[in-house]
């Protein structure tokens, strides 16, 4: 029998029995104290009304007249006409046993995030003592009542993100709610002008309609409301000039970003003391800033990027106010920059990109600890920049590209320093071996400047670096043989240098890379075959002094410019303007015997190498026919089949072999029983898988296997085993849109039919990108998770024999959320010309870079371009938005292709819609669910739209020229993230 604790043995039964019944009491009185204090921090929060008064500390809960308890806990609350007017706190939940929570009779109405649908009922109308009134983020598809007038004592009204609410203009009634002191109707489908009605909201304190169609002018009362402190009317049609009198002193925060405003910034806004955030970008601003916004002593964001503002910046800036946000890109202003913009000590960022600024970088900057970013592109400045802006400790960004700057590359950079542009500048001297210390750049842009010396073995060990350009330097010697760590290289460019010797075969072991350009350098000797293994986009390697012949996966179409005054490379097959390697005669008479004796030794070696290899290939077939028998391998089905895995094992032929990839080899197989073809791609065929791609066919596996959508590529099924990893997918008889759209990587014996005798038409081209939209769509707004694909490309967006296109290529998507992981990929892949700005130094991805990608292929189906120009040494994505600020017209930017059949509104539309999906800022691109009906709308097809004639104003269209671009979505944030320039 167990021993009794102590204290049962011990003490004596009457004790005992005290001791327990005083233990019970004790539980009983801590319970009740620590639900006293959760409701007395509830009656806090709700303004201590005096209907409350009796609950105190003095007393328990269960002695309090509202409350009900059983069993000595607070089980319900009767909150009933107590004449509350706040919102009910969270901590109420904190009651674990609460049961019953009577609010009647009050003011408030809460019914946020729900799923109500219909109509607002008009008997709103009559609860005429509601106070708080919160419709937020519901269903509703009608209109407002007028009955909402009759809310005479309504202080806060809530309509926001109900966007299939009927659009309407904002009912003049909302004028007779005096004592409204917050309005929130964000993206509540507004149409129409703000109505002079609102010259009655009096008490008004917070003010936001973002997100709407609202048009017309901001009324000049808007203005004048001396209790208004936060007005956002961002996103919006809005246009005309900023009211000029201004009396709402107590503004804080105004929001008037992308809309169409014009005219001057008022003055009259440096009257505004209590100002900290001013955001006016992305409209049609003229005229100089004035000096007084300058002097504001709590200003902290200021950005008017993307207007046409001109003049010198104040000088003031930062000096009277903690500045963190100062952005001022895309205008026309010219000066220095101000000397004391981080003043303070806390500056974030400065964007002052493609002015006509001048002068050096001011010293204080290079004194600015808090800098996350620096971006001065495309301007005139000059000189050295201060030592400290490298080593700024939380510094992400340095772009500098397109001015005059002169001085050496730093020897050490900030730990968080990912991305370095400095090209067409005057930086010079040799790369410094530190250049390893560097372990978190991702892009390296050093293009057209006056660096010179060897490249060295240090700057091959940066792991992190996906983009590496230095064309149109200096450079001499040798490239390092041995590539340490470019694992994630996607881009590199030596072009337009004095490099020589041998090109590594080191190059054609990096996975990712898929833009090569050597040109216009010395080097010698033959192509190294390894660089067949690549799956490149671009190669360039004209303009050397390479030799002999040119390896077999770039001997045919789509590589015509890739060799160009190399005389002395040749070919065997392929349509390649280069002569033919068996074509060579040799003069016997100048033969030396040295040459014959090697000849012969070459012809005996390579006899008794072929009789050796045969042999082994014999006991290699034995044992792999014995192995086929013996080991076992795992098929995991999803779809029904008709064939086994012996049966697509042995015909993994050469002769079924179609292409080759980085992260595997593909074999077109047909169907023995249904005539089906089918695509089985292979990942590795080594002993053990690369734990990379192992990671990948695990991600393609894992997804495509659950998606069924008719614009996704269809997995059949998966087989593996421990050395080999095999997809088996839907055959696409006309492969892929970059074959048809630029020709690339032709092989002639698979090619089902010629691109070359087919020109992809304007109606097939919408079709395509209807097609893709949908594949995307469905992955980000259907799936139980949303799935990002990371890669999408034209290359990636398969055509069946209809031209209808299907996603594909999931080797490098992921669940966006997936328990247990957090939303962060560990490096930056996709391909170059299609990669988000954001992705090259920030490790958190979401929907918004396949938005970006597809805007890229968007502007290829339009303009016929390659994602990246070999002319003009810019991507296709800042060639179109050169063409947008030039206002060039769309039938300047058109595939040739397609003038003559396309419809003009069509295309311009698409175009727009390519620009509004590649801004620089993820925050200001469009969903796929929005891209998607945008397409809709421009295929009678689709049901949503009808055929318009050129003549008529396509969607977007401004000026006659191009769309007004969709140039900011979300209201900005405290969030870096969301910020111009982070």
């Amino acid at each position: 029998m167990p021993k009794l604790p102590l204290l049962f043995a011990t003490t004596p039964f009457p004790t005992l029995f005290f001791l327990l019944i005083l233990s019970i009491f004790q539980v009983i009185s801590q319970n009740l104290d620590d639900e006293r204090s959760i409701l007395l921090d509830v009656k806090q929060q709700l303004g201590n009304p005096p209907s409350l008064q009796s609950w105190n500390s003095s007393s328990l809960p269960c002695d309090w007249p509202e409350i009900t308890c059983t069993d000595n806990t607070v089980t319900a609350i009767s909150l009933h006409n107590k004449t509350i007017r706040e919102k009910i706190p969270a901590t109420i939940c904190d009651l674990k046993n609460l049961i019953v929570l009577d609010l009647s009779n009050n003011y408030i109405v809460d019914l946020t995030a729900n799923n109500f649908s219909g109509d607002i009922p008009a008997a709103i109308g009559r609860l005429r003592e509601l106070f708080y009134l919160f419709l937020v983020q519901n269903e509703f598809n009608g209109t407002w009542p007028t009955e909402i007038g009759n809310l005479a004592n309504l202080e806060h009204l809530a309509m926001a993100y109900n966007d299939k609410f009927r659009p309407s203009a904002l009912p003049k009634e909302f004028g007779a709610l005096k004592k409204l002191k917050y309005l929130w109707m964000t993206q509540a489908n507004l149409i129409g002008e703000i109505p002079k009605s609102f010259n009655h909201l009096s008490s008004l304190e917070h003010l936001d309609l973002s997100l709407n169609k609202l048009e017309g002018t901001i009324p000049g009362v808007m203005l004048m409301l001396k209790n208004l402190t936060n007005l956002y009317l961002f996103n919006n049609r809005l246009s005309g000039r900023i009211p000029s009198s201004i009396e709402a002193l107590n503004l804080k925060e105004i929001d008037l970003s992308k809309n169409h405003l014009t005219g001057p910034i008022p003055e009259g806004f440096g009257k505004l003391q209590n100002l900290t955030g001013l955001n006016l970008f992305w409209n049609q601003l003229s005229g100089e800033i004035p000096v007084n916004i300058s002097l504001i002593p709590t200003l902290e964001t200021f950005k008017v990027f993307s207007n046409q503002l001109s003049g010198v910046l104040p000088p003031a800036f930062g000096l009277h106010s903690e500045l963190k946000r100062f952005e001022v890109s895309e205008n026309k202003l010219s000066g220095e920059l101000p000397q004391h913009l981080c003043a303070r000590g806390v500056l974030l960022g400065v964007v002052a990109s493609n002015n006509n600024l001048s002068g050096e970088v001011p010293k204080s900057l290079g004194n600015c600890r808090s800098l996350l970013t620096i971006q001065l592109s495309n301007n005139r400045f000059s000189g050295e920049i201060p030592s400290g802006i490298w080593t700024s400790p939380d510094m992400i960004w340095v772009m500098l590209a397109g001015n005059s700057f002169s001085g050496t590359l730093p020897s050490k950079l900030a730990r968080n320093l990912s991305r370095v542009e400095i090209s067409n500048n005057k930086f010079s001297g040799p790369i410094p071996a530190e250049i390893s210390s560097w372990m978190n750049i991702a892009v390296l842009n050093a293009s057209n400047n006056m660096l010179s010396g060897k490249i060295p073995m240090e700057l091959t060990s940066l792991r992190n670096i996906s983009v590496l350009l230095l064309d149109g330097n200096q450079f001499s010697g040798e490239l390092p043989s041995e590539i340490i760590s470019w694992k994630s290289l996607n881009n590199l460019n030596l072009s337009r240098n004095k490099l020589s010797g041998p090109i590594p075969k080191a190059l054609g072991s990096l996975p990712n890379l898929n833009y090569l350009d050597l040109s216009e350098n010395q080097f010698s000797g033959q192509i190294p075959p390894e660089l067949g293994h690549l799956t490149l986009n671009i190669l360039d390697l004209s303009f050397n002094q390479l030799s002999g012949m040119v390896p077999i996966e770039f001997q045919y179409g789509g590589y015509e410019h890739s060799f160009l005054n190399d005389p002395k490379l040749c070919v065997n097959v392929g349509t390649l303007k280069l002569p033919r390697c068996d074509a060579k005669v040799v003069d016997s008479d100048k033969l030396s015997t040295k040459y014959l004796v090697m000849i012969l030794i070459f012809v005996v070696s390579g006899f008794l190498a072929i009789v050796l290899f045969t042999l082994l290939m014999i006991r290699d077939d034995n044992r792999k026919n014995h192995s086929r028998d013996h080991t076992p391998w795992k098929v995991t089905q999803f779809q029904t089949l008709d064939f086994n895995e012996q049966y697509i094992l042995t015909n993994l032929t050469e002769n079924n072999l179609i292409g080759r990839g980085g992260s595997g080899e593909v074999y077109r197989i047909a169907n023995n029983r249904s005539g089906e073809l089918l695509a089985v791609k292979k990942i590795c065929n080594n002993r053990r898988l690369d734990h990379k791609f192992q990671k990948q066919f695990i991600a393609e596996v894992e997804i495509l296997g659950t998606i069924r959508h008719s614009n996704i590529v269809k997995l059949l099924c998966c087989i593996s085993n421990e050395s080999s990893s095999l997809l088996v997918y839907e055959y696409m008889e006309k492969q892929s849109l970059d074959r048809w759209l630029h020709g690339k990587k032709q092989r002639t014996t698979s090619m089902t039919s010629s691109v070359h005798n087919f020109v992809l038409d304007w109606p097939t081209r919408l079709q395509i990108a209807i097609g893709a939209a949908k594949g995307l769509c469905h992955m980000h707004e259907n799936c139980s998770a949303p799935i990002i694909h990371r890669d999408v490309k034209s290359s990636n967006i398969l055509l069946d024999a209809e031209f209808n296109a299907k996603i594909a290529d999931f080797g490098l998507a992921k669940m966006l959320v997936k328990q247990g992981e957090a939303d962060t990929m560990s490096g930056v892949a996709g391909s170059y010309g299609y990669i988000a700005p954001e992705y090259a130094y920030t490790t958190k991805v979401n929907e918004k870079i396949d938005v970006y990608s597809f805007g890229v292929v968007l502007l290829e189906l339009v303009t016929g371009r390659e994602p990246n120009s070999r002319d003009e040494h810019m991507c296709l994505v800042e060639w179109a938005w050169d063409q947008f600020k030039e206002e060039k017209t769309i039938e300047e930017v058109m595939d040739e292709e397609i003038k003559e059949q396309c419809e003009r509104a069509q295309v311009t539309t698409l175009f727009s819609l390519g620009l509004m999906c590649t801004t620089r800022s993820p925050s200001t691109r469009p969903t796929m669910k929005e891209v998607l009906e945008i397409l809709r709308q421009c295929s009678p097809q689709e049901g949503h739209g009808r055929k318009k004639k050129d003549h008529e104003a396509a969607p977007l269209l401004q000026n006659g020229t191009y769309p007004a671009t969709y140039k900011h979505s979300e209201k900005e944030s405290d969030n870096e993230d969301d910020d111009n320039f982070i």
